[in-house]
């Protein structure tokens, strides 16, 4: 265990290194409050604690994650955001260190041969809070040791339930379908409506209606792929009309937007600064810092609600915000001399008070973010989306994306939100044999199903396992473990109860076949 108190810690700043005054108080049962009190941007504590010989480390993501969760010996220029697990192959122990959710800096770990560093940015954007002498709760600090006997995904999800205190979950299980991954945007009410019914029919008959959410492609701006969402386009005309339809057909409507990108003409100080990354993108990028942008988000999310949509899919903020992936966010959460209207908050401050708004406005709708972190959406989202996209078109996109994050964020499932790996792209791009067990796994794993399912694919044998999907994805499921996780990025033998389950994932091998391209 480390002794929380004995750190040192260094200061970034715009000039450097060390030359600006900073405090660092451990207080309030382990709290770190970050006192500021020059041009502060990033704050370092190192603790001069060896790791063991031979150490196994399992980090998380920024954000989604990117098909490259694994357990990896210690890589000193690794970045670890928000929490880092530790295994010891030499009496199979297990440690963990990480910052509750909802902080106020993007909180990351570096673990060396020498010992274990925590990196805090407390910029506003690319510069440091204009605001001296202003206090940051920048993070609060959580470590744990595994029991004797317990295995690594046991105590990570044990270690996952420590980070957050209240996650906030739907009241019912989440799985149906989504159009995307065999639509791809070309939509129209008719394409909805038709989807919908297939849906309808073979997730009906169950205790919980399913879920059918209608993705990117029903407002005008079909360009910029962001709002205004007042109305629908051409191809939808009326859509209180269309979530009515998708209710009778027998699904809960659900709907995709993009808060933080528009065409519709705002005013120049809604808008992100000129300095920064997305500064000129196909739209005008809004700056969440600016009350009125708060409120144009919230009237959208009051409105698909008044509409009788029951779940709203947000997406793009981390992007739209910080003008990256969380893929390239390693080398810097965003790139340097830029910084929001109110320059008195931090990044993660601004995304967690956004965050919230669009809790308060959704009322009793369910939220499911993506491209959101999961540490600044927990509590307020129903749903993370917990991994980049899967495909209806390339099976290998799908195992490296949604295998991956399934198997090393299940821990996080119902600990901090349901955790959504992302959808089956039921195609005749893809060969069903991989499809099947895809979609088996999903649905045994507990967490949110969701099923992308071209009319044309929809045999005799792929309906008669999507009724056995979701007739299983609607009730409670043992936990689900993953057992080969510690030696591969997509782990194909889990453990169920009593049940040991297999899974091929290589498209070269046995009954799949080979699908090209």
């Amino acid at each position: 265990m480390l002794n929380w108190g004995d750190f040192r810690f260094a200061v970034w700043t715009l000039a450097g290194r060390n030359d600006a005054a900073a405090e660092v108080d451990l207080q309030e049962g382990n709290v770190v409050r970050v006192c500021v009190n020059g041009t502060v941007e990033t704050v370092a504590l190192r603790w001069d604690v060896p790791p063991c010989q031979g150490v196994r480390i399992l980090g998380d993501h920024w954000e989604r994650a990117y098909g490259d969760l694994e357990w990896r010996g210690c890589v000193p220029e690794r970045v670890l955001p928000w929490y880092a697990l530790l295994y010891n192959p030499q009496d199979a122990s297990l440690f963990g260190i990480g910052v509750k959710t909802g902080g106020g800096a993007y909180a990351s770990w570096r673990i060396d041969q020498g010992g274990i560093t925590l990196v805090l940015d407390v910029r506003c954007g690319g510069r440091p809070v204009a605001k001296q002498g202003r206090v940051i709760d920048a993070a609060r600090l959580v470590q744990l040791s595994s029991k004797e006997g317990e295995s690594a995904f046991a105590f990570a999800c044990r270690f996952c339930a420590l980070l957050c205190d209240s996650p906030r979950l739907a009241s019912r299980p989440v799985f149906g379908g989504n159009d995307w991954y065999h639509r791809y945007g070309h939509i129209t009410q008719h394409t909805v409506r038709t989807d919908a019914a297939n849906i309808a029919a073979l997730a009906g008959g169950g205790t919980h209606r399913p879920f059918f959410v209608i993705d990117a492609g029903w407002f005008d701006s079909k360009d910029c792929n962001g709002g205004p969402y007042a109305h629908g386009n051409e191809n939808f005309p009326d859509m209180p009309g269309l979530a009515n339809d998708i209710s009778e057909l027998g699904a809960v409507p659900g709907i995709w937007m993009r808060p933080l990108l528009t065409t519709e003409q705002v005013p120049q100080s809604w808008q992100v600064c000129s300095s920064h990354p997305n500064s000129s993108a196909n739209g005008n990028t809004l700056d969440p810092s600016v009350p009125e942008v708060v409120e144009m988000a919230k009237t959208d999310i009051r409105r698909m609600h008044a509409w009788g949509y029951k779940l709203i899919k947000h997406d793009f903020t981390t992007y739209d915000i910080t003008g990256k992936w969380g893929f390239e966010a390693n080398s810097g959460i965003t790139r340097a001399g830029w910084t929001f209207a109110d320059t008195s908050r931090t990044t993660v401050q601004i995304i967690r008070d956004f965050y919230a708004a669009l809790r308060e406005a959704a009322g009793d709708c369910i939220l499911l973010g993506c491209n959101t972190a999961g540490h600044l959406g927990a509590g307020l989202f129903e749903v993370q989306r917990t991994g980049d996209d899967t495909s209806g078109r390339h099976w290998e996109r799908t195992r490296k994306m949604g295998i991956n994050t399934l198997a090393f964020r299940l821990p996080q499932n119902n600990t901090f939100f349901a955790a959504d790996a992302d959808c089956a792209g039921l195609t005749q791009s893809i060969p069903w044999e991989l499809n099947r067990q895809w979609i088996d796994l999903l649905a045994r794993s507990g967490t949110p199903l969701f099923v992308s399912a071209h009319p044309e694919a929809l045999g005799a044998a792929q309906k008669q396992a999507l009724r056995a999907a979701f007739a299983r994805a609607e009730k409670p499921q043992p936990l689900l473990e993953p057992l080969d996780w510690m030696d591969t990025t997509a782990p194909q033998r889990y453990r169920q109860g009593g049940e040991t389950l297999e899974y091929c994932w290589n498209e070269f091998a046995g009954s799949a076949g080979f699908c090209p391209a």
